[in-house]
């Protein structure tokens, strides 16, 4: 991403906290945040296809994301990621995102919310 495309996602999340019901805590600010990243090919969000881990975040606004990609050397990696720092370096009270790709355990339709299985038709 570029600067104009992340001072947009910087907006845009600014935007959504306005409107949303955030309780205040941080690391489900982030998990919000990363429901902005989709995967282009399903179009739903990372954290809905049971991509996303693990969120920690430490007490100086840093924020380690632990995630995965639905199949091995999938070529949109860079992207999620890109998009990963954009819009969660956007939550107010993050300083630093520190995305981790890892590839155990290995992802499965079965990590999936189940609203994303059904729009994807799997029962």
């Amino acid at each position: 991403m570029n600067d104009q495309e992340i001072a947009g996602a910087r907006n845009a999340m600014d935007t959504r906290a306005e409107g949303a019901a955030f309780d205040g805590d941080l690391k489900e600010q982030v998990l919000e945040a990363l429901k902005s990243v989709f995967d282009p090919e399903l179009g739903i969000n990372i954290v809905d296809l049971g991509l996303v881990y693990e969120v920690d975040v430490d007490a100086e606004g840093g924020v380690d994301i632990r995630y995965t990609l639905t199949t091995m050397g999938c070529p949109i990696g860079p992207m999620i990621e890109d998009q990963m720092r954009a819009f969660v370096i956007a939550v107010p009270g993050i300083e630093e995102v520190r995305p981790e790709m890892v590839l155990r355990p290995p992802w499965s339709p079965e990590m999936m919310s189940e609203e994303s299985k059904a729009a994807l038709g799997i029962f």
